[in-house]
């Protein structure tokens, strides 16, 4: 409500203020504006939110409020959690892993309102007088004392780029903060304007500590000291890290949950990953006999490595991270490939197997390391610029190449040795073995080069087409959906339930056992969720009867609680970073292999990496095969491989370039690839 002194401004002063309106941003208040102005009399005016603007608003704050729970849960990068708009108001959030609710509640919880403010004054009454523009704040541990600061800060954690839990002079927990150039130029012209002056750093309306300016900080970077404990601090950075919630946040429920696969798929992907090992073992056997099974045996340590530094570092094990140890034993293996084929190669060529055993590792090591860094590399960007599952990627990723270069070169080449020592073998490889590739393969690969490359080029564009035609078919994780809660007296059978509702052909259906006190010991509940429709916002009310027809003729006493929509698990920021965090890779890997090879070869790498991806991408898109967080992780493992691949043909063009230095270029890039393809086929 505003007073004007003069009425004959009232029409002026209505054009000005309605020209303050803008227009509403949200698919629904399109066209709308934000205020509505109107006069009361002749002196006042009344400016009010449109109801369009308050549903924008409180669509923003609840979508901002999600995205900056999902950055504090995503922190650590270990947990990847769900995390779900469910109806208008309400954010689902399930975390795997976690020995009790209270554990999240204690990160998410807190508003994480930061700001320095300037003190006014120290007093001991919370109702003593503040004066005009000031506010009395308690301080943080010390009872019976409080600071009067000025209500507006000098600077909030809105201008905050980093955050980090350290130690100060006096070894004890602090954090340290770094702000934004616009904060840091704020930051340090008031500090340097008030030297000598007590500075107060607030928290969620408590003042932390309040030190003394004792001199100009104009880096921009500062630490908050207390008596914090170390917990406390890894937590208070997360908050200031990931931002202010908009909102306080109550929680409604607390519940167990079973995992969404269900034990008839845990048990199957179990066996599947049984059979799968087992098979590679007894094909690295076939392949080289007894240096074979040390290639297992170093297999073996290097799977119980990752799995003992996950468990070191608190990491929950999910699809896309299992997709990051599904690469890692494929680059294990392939790094005793790489030496096992070139110590084949030297043993024809070198005096003795001794001479040939230290040639083959000495050879195939530049090969090994150039494709774990680049592999390397692009893990550690995946982890500093992504978020929920390409950052569980990234963590087991990076884990694995550090345990796979340490078994390849250290355990195997061990095992190798006292084994020579031990037998002295007059030769490596006596006998048949298994063999993909014939030995002095010419395959000429530039005879039909442009044929091949014309049918991966029609390919590529067929893909961007149909990409840009009807897109992919997005799973739940990217579309949403609704939630049937269901409740019945028989025991949960979620192979069952799964089965029953497939005959409707709905899509992508995730089943959950919950596990709720609130419930009776009787009581066998589960929730439903069903993938919207194409074209639709959510799941129609056919459907939903359809669903629940379904299930009542497995029990014709089930009871449907409740039923709820629920947004994306895979928001659009999530899949923002993750676009960005691979093209940063893709950079970094571009300049590695520039500075190790040449800018033609970088060119090349990138060229490879993209064609697979766009390629794959593109057959999703064709067949309209469902794109999931499962399509994700195996989208990063293609990603980790190609590079690989390339890079490992590329180490050896580099060396035949310099052994033959009279052959054309196509001849040598002709050679190297039919040396390296045995390999190739093999991994």
């Amino acid at each position: 409500r505003v007073r004007i002194s003069q009425p004959e401004g009232m029409e002026r002063a209505l054009e000005l203020v309605r020209g303050l309106a803008q227009q509403v941003v949200s698919v629904t208040g399109v066209g709308q504006m934000d205020i509505a102005v109107r006069a009361v009399s002749d002196t006042d005016l009344i400016i009010t939110l449109t109801d369009a603007e308050k549903i924008a608003t409180d669509d923003r704050t609840v979508r901002q409020a999600l995205e900056i729970v999902r950055r504090r849960i995503d922190e650590t990068g270990t947990r990847e959690p769900s995390i779900q708009r469910q109806g208008a108001t309400r954010i689902l959030i399930q975390v795997p892993g976690v020995g009790s609710a209270q554990e999240v509640k204690d990160i998410i919880g807190e508003e994480g309102q930061l700001g320095f403010h300037p003190v006014v004054g120290r007093v001991s009454d919370p109702d003593a007088r503040a004066g005009a523009g000031n506010i009395i704040l308690p301080i943080l541990d010390e009872e019976g004392i409080y600071y009067i600061v000025e209500r507006t800060p000098v600077v909030t954690g809105d201008d905050l780029v980093d955050s980090q839990p350290t130690f100060d002079q006096n070894n004890s927990p602090a954090v340290t903060f770094r702000f934004n150039p616009s904060g840091a130029r704020k930051f340090g012209d008031y500090t340097l304007a008030n030297i000598g002056s007590p500075f107060a750093i607030v928290l969620d309306d408590e003042v932390v500590s309040a030190p003394t300016i004792q001199a100009h900080i104009s880096g921009g970077s500062g630490i908050i000291t207390g008596r914090f404990t170390v917990p406390e601090t890894t937590n208070l950075a997360i908050l200031l890290r990931a931002g202010a919630l908009p909102s306080s946040l109550e929680f409604l429920q607390e519940q167990t949950v079973g995992p969404d696969l269900g034990q008839d798929s845990i048990n199957a992907g179990t066996i599947a990953c049984l059979v799968a090992f087992a098979a590679v073992l007894i094909y690295m056997v076939l392949s080289y006999g007894l240096l074979g099974v040390f290639a297992n045996v170093a297999l073996l340590v290097n799977v119980a490595l990752i799995f003992a530094l996950l468990s070191l570092i608190g990491g929950t094990l999910t699809l896309p991270g299992i997709a990051g140890i599904v690469l890692t034993i494929g680059m294990a293996v392939d790094a005793n490939v790489l030496i096992f084929e070139r110590i084949r190669e030297e043993s024809k060529t070198a005096k003795g197997p001794a001479r040939a055993i230290e040639l083959g590792y000495e050879k195939a090591l530049s090969a090994i390391i150039d494709a774990n860094i680049t592999t390397f590399l692009t893990a550690a960007i995946l982890f500093a610029m992504g978020a929920g599952p390409v950052r569980g990627f990234a963590i087991t990723l990076g884990l694995g190449i550090i345990t796979s270069v340490f078994t390849a070169i250290f355990v195997t080449r061990l095992l190798v040795v006292i084994w020579f020592e031990r037998k002295r073998p007059k030769q490596i490889f006596a006998g048949r073995y298994l063999k993909l590739v014939k030995d002095k393969t010419a395959f000429d690969f530039f005879n039909r080069a442009r044929l091949w490359l014309g049918i991966s080029a029609v390919m590529v564009v067929v893909g961007f087409a149909s990409f840009a035609y009807q897109g992919l078919n997005y799973g739940i994780d990217f579309k949403g959906g609704t939630t049937v809660r269901t409740q019945s007296v028989q025991t949960i059978d979620v192979a069952e339930y799964r089965a029953t509702l497939d005959a409707l052909n709905l899509g992508e259906v995730v089943i959950t056992e919950v596990f709720d006190p609130t419930f009776g010991p009787d009581e066998n509940v589960a929730t439903v969720a069903i993938a919207a429709q194409e074209g639709e916002e959510s799941v129609t009310n056919e459907t939903i009867n359809a669903v629940q027809d379904a299930l009542r003729s497995i029990d014709p006493a089930m009871t449907f609680p409740a039923v709820e929509s629920v947004g994306p698990t895979v928001s659009g920021e999530l899949i923002q970073a993750a676009i960005i965090a691979v093209a940063l890779a893709i950079g970094a890997v571009l300049i590695y292999i520039w500075l190790r090879f040449e800018w033609q070869f970088a060119l090349g790498a990138v060229a490879a990496l993209v064609h697979d991806v766009v390629l794959t991408i593109g057959i999703f898109s064709e067949l309209q095969i469902r794109f999931d967080l499962a399509i994700i992780a195996a989208l990063l493992t293609i990603v980790g491989y190609s590079l690989n691949d390339t890079v490992v043909v590329f180490d050896r063009v580099r060396e035949n370039l310099r052994k033959y230095k009279a052959k054309d270029l196509k001849e040598v890039l002709n050679l190297s690839i039919n040396e390296t393809l045995s390999r190739t086929f093999m991994t």
